[in-house]
């Protein structure tokens, strides 16, 4: 899928070395999802801080999963990539809830969402169960701002949302969807109050990715975060000589490395955080 071809890597602007950019390359190779969409959606998320926390939800993480979201593309996408320790943990309730019976566990697979390479991979795997669903309900190919609006309004409001743009993308959107536009009045209304149309809240999301994705690709840039934090020990990696450039896979042996030193052979008797890190990068490491 593309959607980005300004903004990749084609052009001669690369993205900052970092293991964030990398998580996310990773992820796409892997995936098949539009590595600028990824880009585009994590830094308009978190600006790209893996660590990010919302002040007001359980939203966590490079993407902001809130926990339900987590535990549900766990329990979907979970054993793909080594997690079924958590994926089989995970139950559901008649109502269709997510739940783990052990907190502790449970703290620990929402501690996931602090990863990179882990929240990368859930982010494209749940992106591409959102192009699927949608694809089938329009019968179109899924642009990334199409992704971006499921992100937003979930897949069931995101089909309502682009059947009626498709149908007539000048009507005003705020009257199909009067909750979100409540809650969201900037989205759905200009600064006069006039209620804006299918077509430019969808424009303007559109152009809120490329931001996402010009900024991320900045090489000048500084992350949003780092001014208010230190990026994380657990983030630490070598020196990069400028000029050179670095594969995912360099990063994913460099952390699996440093976690075989730190882990017992106690502490993988009971899957802990550090534990579940090692299990998913040697997967990665050998391309499963």
């Amino acid at each position: 899928m593309s959607g980005f071809a300004d903004f990749t890597i084609n052009g001669g602007e690369q993205p900052r070395n970092s293991r964030v950019t990398n998580a996310i390359a990773l992820a796409s190779r892997r995936t098949g999802m539009d590595f600028g969409y990824l880009l585009g959606q994590a830094k308009i998320e978190s600006s790209l801080n893996p660590t990010a926390k919302a002040p007001t939800s359980s939203a966590t993480g490079l993407y902001q999963f809130i926990d339900q979201s987590w535990l549900g593309v766990i329990n979907d996408h979970g054993s793909k990539y080594g997690l079924s320790w958590a994926a089989d943990a995970i139950g559901q309730t008649a109502t269709g809830r997510y739940y783990v019976s052990d907190p502790q566990l449970r703290q620990q697979i929402l501690d996931l969402r602090n990863h990179p390479e882990t929240a990368s991979v859930m982010a494209a795997e749940h992106a591409a169960d959102n192009k699927a669903y949608l694809e089938s309900r329009l019968g179109r190919e899924a642009q990334p701002v199409d992704l971006y609006l499921a992100h937003f309004l979930g897949q069931g409001g995101a089909a309502k949302f682009l059947a009626a743009h498709d149908r007539n993308p000048y009507g005003a959107a705020a009257g199909l969807f009067p909750a979100a536009a409540g809650a969201n009045r900037s989205v759905f209304y200009d600064r006069s109050g006039s209620p804006r149309s299918f077509a430019e809240i969808r424009n303007n999301f559109a152009a809120k990715l490329e931001r996402g994705v010009q900024g991320a690709l900045d090489p000048n840039a500084t992350p949003g975060w780092a001014a208010s934090q230190p990026q994380p020990d657990s983030y630490d990696v070598p020196y990069i000589p400028e000029g050179q450039t670095v594969q995912p896979s360099d990063y994913v042996r460099l952390e699996t490395d440093r976690l075989k030193q730190t882990i017992s052979s106690e502490d993988m008797i009971r899957p802990q955080p550090a534990t579940a890190r090692l299990a998913y990068l040697m997967l990665a490491t050998l391309g499963r």
